[in-house]
């Protein structure tokens, strides 16, 4: 598993306060929300919230590009990456 993929599992773990899960729980593929770890619309913008000051990256929470990058840790892995490349 990536560093960043481990920081970003903690991240959620921590800014969502879900005490039953710990990153193993969380595969890197897996949905985030509704199937797969069952985020629902309230986690997606206190986990926006926390990535957002934790990579100081501006998102645009009506955006389907956001979405899409929000839908599983690898997918938030590429989007971070692709970032902080820039």
């Amino acid at each position: 598993m990536s560093n960043l993929a481990l920081e970003i599992k903690t991240l959620i773990i921590e800014s969502l306060d879900l005490e039953d899960i710990n990153v193993d729980d969380i595969n890197n593929d897996d949905a985030l929300f509704v199937d797969g770890l069952g985020l629902d619309s309230i986690d997606a913008l206190e986990l926006g919230l926390a990535i957002k000051k934790r990579f100081n990256i501006k998102l645009d929470a009506n955006s389907e590009d956001t979405k899409q990058h929000f839908s599983s840790v690898n997918s938030l892995c590429a989007f971070i990456e692709s970032v902080e490349g820039k």
